[in-house]
């Protein structure tokens, strides 16, 4: 995980109690020595867990600072040949004044020491009271303990050793602030903002934190590490549950169990390449740092990161582009589906038309396609007939799809009709001199094209017959493997309604609207008909076995191909980490969570050299073969923060770019 950019962080909640020091540095001791063998590469404990927090006046008592000070040295020392850097809190003095500090241990050495910058003076707090604040402290040393180390609120700390560890601590109240220190310091390039804190737990706190943990994340393209104390705080007038979250980019990777009676460790595995590829593709990030301006002391440092394959400990979503939060799964999908409803309704009504014309396969794409266009017609309050459905069966259709098809369109209520393609494909062939015409099975790209070229080009003389305009319903994942006729085919339409949705949220989508009865129960029987059939543009006669054309024989499994879609288009991963991610998704199919309500017998698990395989096939035709014709296709509603092919928007390329830099970084880091 260390090669592909990966940094293994943790909270600690360590035992403690109340004023007892040395209790409390083996607490932090324990804890370092328990991350050390996770592999955990950095951990952030709570504020001044080494004397304890909700101390009062105590904090004044020279006894306690001198056994602090004693105890920061035992813990430096006991750091070394560990593998996390350690930040822990403690309270210090410095020229007269008394400082709450996160000091920075790798690897048996000091390595600096960061003053809490706003001192929280209100309600149960009054920190004021007993610490300076350190919101000047820039440039200086400290001494502690007869070693003198940088101070200061503008220190950043970098490892040697893996490149996108780049550290900026700040302690609780900091947090709360309109302008965090932390901001300062991910717009200075720190990849990883962590924040020591007491913060007493109240109700509806542990939101408030979770609220301020993953604007941060996503406001400063960076991940946030949360750690806030816990059992053994003094409960004199407070209550503390320990709450400790790391958020990356906006997204939750983990939370400890709160109010737990035991130590606990929060682990997850932070991608500071993803961290630093989202950065580059956010010019407003990088105008805020050149505006920013602020300087920083850097603290490079060395530190043992463990060695080999120690696993993953992160979330890897199998479906990026399915919604995946439990709590908002209807308002997800919801937004997805009304997404498109509204894009074509703005459509329709722009182009002042009589009717809408699609057509009808009884596959997954054009089933989406014409349920987004009868809910847009509903909420125009306009009658479905409006659709002209047309099936065109070709010499694959099979009578389950066109069965399906037919059913389909009559459930929805629109106009439907039937034009046999085969008469006038047999005629183009013969024309064209094609072997099929004179008898022989000859099945190629030509054969397919001549079928998926008539169906667009009757559809285009349709829209033109009856003043309306063609649906699209080519899907996001066709257009990133080029999987579509170019031009007088599908690849081609008036509105491409499903441009910006992938095969897997259509999927998906189908299943939500069958489950909150956005359609009449007729509708959804065929719907769900429709979800179990296989995946074919049934364009070649079905075989003597009776198998039907499988599109993804022909070009991998489309969730495999998402999976590449998004890894490649959001945050251009190399090769080898897509497939590494890949990996570790998908190798095991009772590992990780699905999506809500996804079918068991669709839960599928493939191999190392499976997702190697398709992942070379998808590098060809995403970045060689295709773009050509994603250069040229119509407009389009984007639907997924994952992005979209528009080259008027997310992906703008040229069309004759050669894939071998991707091609040839997979076959040099991944096996066959």
């Amino acid at each position: 995980m260390h090669r592909h950019g990966f940094l293994r962080v943790a909270t600690s909640t360590p035992r403690v109690r109340t004023a007892d020091v040395a209790y409390n540095r083996d607490g932090i001791i324990d804890e370092a020595q328990r991350a050390h063998a996770a592999h955990v590469d950095l951990l952030v404990y709570p504020e001044l867990c080494v004397s304890s927090y909700a101390l009062d006046d105590l904090l004044m008592q020279s006894a306690l600072l001198d056994a602090v000070e004693k105890a920061v040295t035992a813990i430096v020392a006991a750091s070394a040949g560990l593998t996390p850097v350690l930040l822990v809190g403690a309270p210090l003095r410095h020229e007269g004044r008394l400082y709450n500090c996160a000091l920075a241990i790798a690897d048996g050495k000091l390595l600096g020491a960061v003053p809490k910058s706003y001192l929280p003076n209100y309600r149960e707090f009054y920190e004021k009271r007993w610490f300076a604040s350190g919101l000047d402290i820039v440039g200086q040393a400290i001494r502690i303990a007869g070693i003198e180390v940088p101070f200061g609120t503008d220190l950043m700390f970098a490892s040697n050793q893996l490149p996108g560890f780049r550290l900026f601590i700040e302690i609780c109240e900091d947090f709360w602030a309109a302008t965090p220190p932390s901001t300062a310091g991910a717009l200075a390039g720190a990849t990883i903002l962590a924040n020591l804190s007491a913060s007493n737990i109240v109700i509806g706190k542990a939101d408030e934190r979770h609220m301020l943990c993953r604007s941060q994340s996503a406001r400063t393209a960076s991940a946030y590490i949360y750690s806030a104390a816990g059992h053994g705080e003094s409960t004199t007038d407070l209550a503390w549950d320990g709450q400790g979250i790391v958020y990356e980019l906006g997204d939750l990777l983990a939370e400890s169990e709160r109010f737990s009676l035991r130590p606990e460790l929060c682990i997850a595995d932070v991608d500071t390449a993803r961290i630093l590829g989202d950065r580059l593709r956010l010019p407003t990030f990088n105008d805020a740092a050149t505006q920013a301006a602020h300087p920083v002391r850097v603290v490079n440092f060395n530190h043992r990161p463990a060695a080999g394959d120690i696993g993953l400990q992160r979330p890897i979503r199998r479906f990026p582009f399915v919604p995946n939060r439990p709590d908002k799964l209807d308002a997800d999908c919801y937004e997805a589906f009304n997404i498109q409803v509204d894009g074509l309704m703005r459509r329709f009504e722009q182009t002042r038309g009589d009717s809408l014309v699609i057509g009808i396969s009884g596959g997954l794409d054009s089933t989406h396609a014409l349920i987004v266009a009868a809910k847009a017609l509903d909420r125009l309050g306009l009658p479905r007939t409006l659709i002209r459905g047309y099936t065109m069966p070709g010499f694959g259709t099979s009578e389950g799809t066109k069965s399906n098809a037919w059913k389909l369109m009559q459930a929805m209520g629109i106009t439907a009709e039937e034009i046999d393609i085969r008469p006038a494909a047999t005629r183009m062939l013969e024309d064209i001199g094609h072997p099929f015409a004179g008898g022989e099975p000859v099945y190629d790209v030509t054969f397919e094209n001549v079928q998926a070229g008539l169906r667009t080009d009757y559809l285009f003389r349709l829209a033109g017959q009856h003043n309306g305009f063609v649906i699209g319903t080519g899907d996001l994942s066709e257009l990133a493997l080029g999987w579509c006729t170019y031009g007088v085919g599908d690849q081609m339409s008036h509105y491409a309604v499903n441009a910006g949705v992938p095969k897997t949220l259509i999927q998906y989508l189908i299943r939500w609207v069958t489950r909150t009865n956005q359609f009449e129960p007729a509708t959804d029987e065929v719907l769900e008909a429709i979800l179990d059939q296989e995946i074919s543009p049934e364009l070649v006669p079905v075989g003597e076995d009776g198998e039907i054309q499988s599109t993804q024989q022909k070009i991998g499994p489309y969730e495999l191909n998402d999976f590449y879609l998004h890894h490649t288009m959001r945050f251009g991963q190399l090769p080898s980490k897509v497939a590494f991610l890949a990996w570790h998704a998908w190798r095991d199919k009772a590992h990780g969570a699905w999506p809500a309500g996804f079918p068991e017998a669709n839960m599928n698990a493939y191999d190392l050299a499976t997702i190697r395989k398709w992942l070379e096939s998808f590098l060809f035709r995403f970045f060689e073969l295709s773009q050509f014709k994603r250069s040229a296709i119509p407009n389009g509603p984007k639907v997924s923060s994952g992005g979209a092919l528009s080259p008027r928007g997310d992906w703008r390329a040229p069309s004759d770019a050669s894939a071998e830099v991707w091609l040839a970084e997979l076959r040099a880091n991944v096996p066959e």
